[in-house]
Order: C-alpha cells, then sequence, then structure tokens
C-alpha cells in the first residue's frame, strides 16, 4: 500500500512551512533514516528523515514551495512489489480566500493531529517560466521570496547570478535588476483599492492592509518566523500584565574578575564576553528567588526547579533564543562556549527544536548597541525577561562619595499575575549584588 509523506510539524508553533529543498528524486529507493528533504520552519530550516522503506513513486509539492500547510501530502512511497509508476493525483488546491487577521484572537499552539482534516497542497503563486527555467530547460535555484518579487516585478530570473548558497539567487541580488512587465493585476487593483479609500477613517483593524497614501514602498511578503513574531507578542502583551522594574548596577567589580578569568581561560580559547556572565547571574538569582522562575497556566502555577535561560539572538528576518539549560549549575566557561555554538547555529538557521524551546526566563541585552535601557516583551509561557543595557561611565555614590563607575540599567518584566512586585524586587536585588560581587558567580 503507497505511503503518504506529509509535511511534519517540526515544532509545536508551526502550522505551515516551505519545502526549501528535495533530497530524492522520483524512482529513487530510501530507507528508514534516510534524508528526503529540507524544510524552512518559522524558526529554522531541518532535516525531515524517512520512517519507512520503498522507492518515491510520486513528488507532489516542489522544492520551493512556501506556505505548505502541516499534513499535507507532499510525496508518495510506494512499497516493496507495488507498482511505483501508479501515482496518486495530486490534491485539489483550496479555493482563494480572503487573508484572515491574525491578531483577531490570541493564536493557540496546533499540534500535527489537530491542524485539520484531509489537508491539501497549499497553492503556489504563479511564476513565469522565465522565473524558473532556463532556455534549455534547466531549473533555476532561487528562493521562494525571489521567485516572488521577480514575477512580481517581471524580472528574468536566468540573468541574475545568484549570491545565496550553491549559487541560489536571493532578494538581494534583484537589487537593481531590470524590470519587466508590471505587478499583477490583483496586487494593482488592491492598491487601487486602498487608494480609493476615505482619507480619515475610524481606527483601523490592526492586522488590517496598510492605507496607500502615495508614498514611495515596497511591500515584502511576512516570514513565516516575522508572523510568529508578531503573533506571540501580541498574545504576550494582550494576556500577561506586565510589571516592569529597573535597577542601577555598578559593573567595576565584574569587569575586573572578567578579565582575570580571560586570562586563565586564554589558553582553552575560551574569553568570557559581560553576557556570558549575566546570564549566569540571572540564573543564579532565580534559584534564590524561586517565586520568580514559574509560568502561570490559568488555574495552576509551574514552579520550576532549575533555572534555563533563553537568550535572545538576532538572525536575519528576526529574533530566537536559544536556550541554556540549568545556566544556574554550569561554570561561566561552559555557558560561554555553548552560547557561541548556539548563536552560530542561529544565524545559520540551524537550530533544533530543543535548542530555543522551553526555557524558564529570558534575557536580551542591547547594549553593545549602545542602548542605556529598555523594556522587553515577556517570551510566553515565561514570566519574566531581563532587559539589560549598556555599561556606561556615570557618576555615582562610592562609600558616601561622588565618584565615576560604569554603570549599567537593568530592566524586568513580570508577569504580574504569576510574580508579586516584592518578589519581582527581590530577584532585581538579588541580581543588583551578584553582579556588584561576582566571586559568588564562581564559588
Amino acid at each position: 500500500m503507497p505511503i503518504e509523506l506529509k509535511m511534519p510539524a517540526l515544532s509545536p508553533t508551526m502550522e505551515e512551512g516551505t519545502l526549501a529543498k528535495w533530497l530524492v528524486k522520483e524512482g529513487d529507493t530510501v530507507k528508514s533514516g534516510d534524508l528526503l528533504a529540507e524544510i524552512e520552519t518559522d524558526k529554522a530550516t531541518m532535516e525531515f528523515e524517512a520512517i519507512d522503506e520503498g522507492v518515491v513513486s510520486q513528488i507532489l509539492v516542489a522544492e520551493g514551495t512556501d506556505g505548505v500547510k502541516v499534513g499535507t501530502v507532499i510525496a508518495v512511497i510506494s512499497g516493496e512489489g507495488e507498482d511505483a509508476s501508479a501515482k496518486a493525483a495530486p490534491a485539489p488546491a483550496p479555493a482563494a480566500a480572503e487573508p484572515k487577521a491574525e491578531a483577531s484572537a490570541p493564536a493557540k499552539d496546533v499540534a500535527p493531529a489537530e491542524a485539520g482534516a484531509a489537508p491539501v497542497s497549499a497553492p503556489t503563486p504563479a511564476v513565469p517560466a522565465s522565473a524558473g527555467t532556463t532556455e534549455k530547460g534547466d531549473r533555476i535555484k532561487a528562493s521562494p521570496l525571489a521567485k516572488r518579487l521577480a514575477a512580481e516585478r517581471g524580472i528574468d530570473l536566468s540573468t541574475i547570478t545568484g549570491t545565496g548558497p550553491g549559487g541560489r539567487i536571493v532578494k538581494d541580488d534583484l537589487d537593481g535588476a531590470p524590470a519587466g512587465a508590471a505587478a499583477p493585476a490583483a496586487a494593482s487593483s488592491a492598491a487601487a483599492s486602498a487608494a480609493a479609500a476615505p482619507a480619515a477613517t475610524s481606527a483601523p483593524a490592526a492586522a488590517g492592509p496598510i492605507p496607500d497614501f502615495g508614498i514611495p514602498h515596497e511591500d515584502t511578503k511576512l516570514s513565516g518566523m516575522r508572523k510568529t513574531i508578531a503573533r506571540r507578542l501580541t498574545q504576550s502583551m494582550q494576556e500577561a500584565p506586565h510589571i516592569y522594574l529597573t535597577v542601577d548596577i555598578r559593573l567595576d567589580a565584574l569587569l575586573k574578575l572578567r578579565g582575570e578569568l580571560n586570562a586563565s581561560l586564554e589558553s582553552r580559547g575560551v574569553k568570557l564576553s559581560v553576557n556570558d556572565m549575566l546570564i549566569k547571574a540571572l540564573a543564579v538569582a532565580l534559584e534564590r528567588v524561586p517565586a520568580c522562575n514559574v509560568s502561570f497556566g490559568g488555574d495552576v502555577m509551574r514552579q520550576y526547579s532549575r533555572a534555563d535561560i533563553s537568550v535572545a539572538v538576532s538572525i536575519p528576518g528576526g529574533l530566537i533564543t536559544p536556550i541554556i539549560t540549568d545556566a544556574g549549575g554550569k561554570s561561566m566557561s561552559k555557558i560561554s562556549t555553548e552560547m557561541a555554538e548556539l548563536a552560530a547555529k542561529a544565524k545559520e538557521g540551524k537550530l533544533q527544536p530543543s535548542e530555543y524551546q522551553g526555557g524558564t526566563a529570558s534575557i536580551s541585552n542591547m547594549g553593545m548597541m549602545g542602548i542605556k535601557q529598555f523594556t522587553a516583551v515577556i517570551n510566553p509561557p515565561q514570566a519574566m525577561i531581563m532587559a539589560i543595557g549598556a555599561g556606561e561611565k556615570r557618576p555615582y555614590v562610592v562609600d558616601d562619595a561622588l565618584a565615576i563607575a560604569t554603570v549599567m540599567s537593568a530592566t524586568g518584566s513580570f508577569d504580574h499575575r504569576a510574580i508579586d512586585g516584592a518578589d519581582g524586587a527581590l530577584l532585581m536585588k538579588t541580581f543588583k549584588e551578584l553582579v556588584e560581587n561576582p566571586l559568588g558567580l564562581v564559588a
């Protein structure tokens, strides 16, 4: 009996993905554990493995297709002795529907079994032949975004030299390319409709179309990652009442200890950053103030027995939070090594779900960009996040005398449903003491 391969849910928040690349072709024999495809999720690019044996008799979704819903049949494998030439007909594409505003109600994670009955292949935007093949019929390697923009601008991809991995054409390669045909009529009519709208309207829907005021612009389709960020942060601000607490922290002792530790770790190729030490400090503070190491679950409060710190890392197209598990129980050199590895994988889009899902609290450091102070949005279902500002020379009272010290501002955002103000204040006080007396971080 033929086996249907369906678009997998590679993370709890994944509802659709991009079939970036097929690693097999029709007629190939595969066995359990063989790599079948690379799939781009809202967080990373991941490899899809076979769990059955047989022959790939039909590929139903072409590589480069984006917006493929979880559960959609993407290929068929024929078992031993079956007629591999008997191919199943692809599922019919659904009728086009008006996009729904994602912010109209808090979104919920959808498990694979709940993704909907009888899933069908997602429709693929029409792309001119010149955008996908050369005159000789060879396939042009281009990202889904590059293909869509090329179709809208009438650009012949066969005239473009790709600078992406393996010569793949990416969005930046289209800049300055000569345009051909005008954008699709649907886009033009949509723009015309927007232009015809009254100049002054009453409170438009937050996720509705952007009015066209005649300002030169370019619209880019949101990536899965950006959609997820928008949905989750909107959910956080709507559902979690945030309370913000700020402390000023003297960094001189921590910077001195960092220099001493780096001198001793140089032979091991380890160089501690201030952020590595702050990750450790937050984890230890959470262990000492367990009332802040919690999650709110409606009718339950979850108390964590260890501190797993999610660290905000900026990557192309968005933000991801790789996790240092049990940061309180690890040395700062171990935290530094793990953080460097995770940050590199994050920027390459190679993080595994176990490396960015979970965490009991978060830390976000914008000090390296000169930001003095900011407030961060809590990453649900966590109940707190620490926002770190820049360390700078400031007038500061030391031993009842005015002096110059290196000081940073740290702001904790707390979910007031789960954490009382007094507990949040105690965590900030403990964090400040650990940073100003950093020998407690190496004890």
